[in-house]
Formats: structure tokens, sequence, C-alpha cells
């Protein structure tokens, strides 16, 4: 399958990206702001690592809620491992192609599993630019996949935004690089002058 056709692809290719971004995070970074101005830098990681181990979980059948949305605390081994041996669980857990069309229980909602991995390509890739632009790696992200995903999130994220965990549009230049336009969808847009719409 092409990954129009598997969303599974774009999932683990938002995943990497967020992967390689947090592999550059510096230990003295962990506790600036990020533009999710309710966590830190070390609250974003903690959300990434705990995020792989419910895609995973999910993805075997479980239900979200049963696993945390956040770590407390860094992990043994650090950030990175931690990040990487959850990465290799979702790989496990969504691998064969059944889970597409099987029902998975996500936060939202139970849905189809390709309906839940477009939904969290969406979310691994939004993390990775909010921690890019958090410590200044925005040279590490992929303009062109992130433009793909901006697609994504129009479709997945409507403007009205009652019921869904982020604010409203802000408008950026239509020809802002993609991370920026995708933050500005979401109600966040990093390094640009801005107005709520």
């Amino acid at each position: 399958m092409t990954s129009a056709e598997d969303p599974r692809q774009t999932m683990l290719r938002a995943a990497e990206l967020a992967g390689r971004v947090l592999d550059a995070v510096p230990a003295d970074a962990h506790s600036g702001p990020t533009p999710c101005t309710a966590w830190t830098v070390g609250d974003l990681l903690g959300h990434l690592v705990a995020v792989t181990h419910r895609v995973a979980h999910i993805g075997r059948g479980g239900h979200p809620f049963e696993l945390p949305t956040l770590l407390t605390s860094e992990p043994d081994g650090g950030f990175t491992a931690a990040y990487a041996a959850g990465l290799a669980e979702v790989r496990a857990a969504w691998a064969d192609d059944a889970v597409l069309t099987t029902t998975v229980h996500h936060p939202a909602g139970d849905m189809p599993g390709a309906v839940g991995a477009t939904i969290y390509a969406q979310e691994f890739a939004t993390h990775a630019v909010d921690l890019a632009v958090a410590t200044g790696r925005q040279d590490l992200l992929d303009e062109e996949f992130l433009a793909g995903v901006l697609e994504i999130a129009r479709r997945v994220v409507p403007a009205q935004r009652d019921g869904f965990p982020f604010d409203p549009p802000v408008a950026v230049p239509d020809d802002a690089p993609a991370h920026v336009r995708l933050s500005g969808w979401l109600g966040r847009a990093p390094g640009v002058s801005t107005t709520q719409v």
C-alpha cells in the first residue's frame, strides 16, 4: 500500500519525525516553555512517550484511558530510549493489516483503525512541531510532509472547536512554512505575528 492508502505509514513517519526532534532536545531545556502553554518541554517529552504506549495499546485492542497521557518523571534510561522502545511497540501492534478495519478505542470514541491512525499521525506531527519550536530546532522538520499533515488536520479538526482540545484557528500568511500553517490551524502560531479569526 502507499501512504495515501495506508495511514499507518503516515502515522509512523510522523512519529519518526517527533523522535528526531526529541533526540535533539538538550537536557537543560526540559524546564522551558512550549506552544502547549500548560506544558514544559519535559512535560511534552513525557506526553510523547506516553502517546507511543497508548497508540500501541489501542492497536492491541486496549482502551486509551487504561494508560496515562503524561509521564510524571523521566523514565529510566532517558526519554530518547523510552520513545524508541515505545515506537517499536507501535510498529509491532499495528503491523497486521487487519488493524485498519478493526474497531479501536480512541480517546475520541470507537472508530476503525485507519481513522485512529490518521488522527494519531496528526498528533505526532503536531507535537514534533511544538517541540521543534520550543527548542529552536525547526531545521529538523520536514515541511513537505507537514504540508500533507496540514490537509489531514483540516479534515480531522473543524474550524469550530466545540468538543476539541484546540483553540480557534489563528490566521497566518498563506506562504508561511507548513509547520507554521499547521500550528495556526491548531490554534497556535509560532514565530509569526498572528490575529485571532
